[in-house]
């Protein structure tokens, strides 16, 4: 299987090639460049994996949560891709991409979406909680119980975060994801994925919409 995965979701750009049950080419560029880069990363990938866009297929994208603006962008091009080259499009969660490769039975996964506001999904076996906003109105909602018992694995968090969970006497152990770029884990997720029935069913979950600005007069 083929397969081209792109997100915008997670601080940077990331593009991937899945092939010969590998990844087998990446790259990266800034966060607030997808605009201006990611066609060009794309190409790059194809290029260094031999790959023709007609030859994959199926391509993946990272709906989110995340930042706002990559994350328009890379579902605006996988979208665009799909239709184009008639391939199917699978949609990650960014949860699922930061949790990919690991074999966490209970976790929190942090996505922060813009200074001290953050998308968080706690799980704990079938128990599944998600919630967005400030760093303190999310870990209030998750935790509304009080701690939980034992270590809580804390995945993608930044010291805001850990520092608040310590706050709250939470036994955390930090983890970083697995498989980096985003998209390589996207990628590897695409191989045993359903594809979505149609582009249109792939939107964006922004978590935490942005900031409203108001302008100047």
């Amino acid at each position: 299987m083929k397969i081209l995965a792109i997100d915008g979701a997670l601080g940077e750009f990331s593009t991937a090639i899945f092939a010969g049950e590998r990844v087998v080419a990446t790259a990266t560029e800034p966060g607030g460049s997808a605009l201006e880069r990611g066609l060009g990363a794309m190409q790059s990938v194809l290029r260094d994996a031999a790959i023709q866009g007609t030859d994959l297929d199926r391509i993946a994208v990272g709906i989110g949560p995340g930042g706002f603006t990559g994350l328009r962008i890379a579902i605006a091009y996988a979208k665009s891709l799909a239709t184009a080259w008639r391939k199917p499009l699978v949609a990650v969660s960014s949860f699922d991409l930061l949790e990919y490769g690991t074999s966490l039975e209970r976790a929190l996964t942090v996505v922060v979406g813009r200074p001290g506001v953050i998308s968080a999904r706690f799980r704990d076996g079938n128990a599944v909680l998600r919630a967005s906003g400030r760093i303190a109105d999310v870990l209030g909602e998750l935790f509304a119980g009080g701690a939980p018992s034992g270590i809580v694995n804390v995945v993608a968090a930044p010291k805001d975060v850990l520092d608040a969970l310590a706050e709250r006497r939470i036994e955390v152990h930090p983890v970083n994801p697995a498989v980096t770029p985003a998209a390589a884990a996207a990628a590897l997720a695409a191989v045993t994925r359903v594809p979505a029935n149609s582009v249109h069913e792939v939107t964006a979950d922004y978590g935490e919409l942005p900031a409203v600005t108001t302008p100047k007069r």
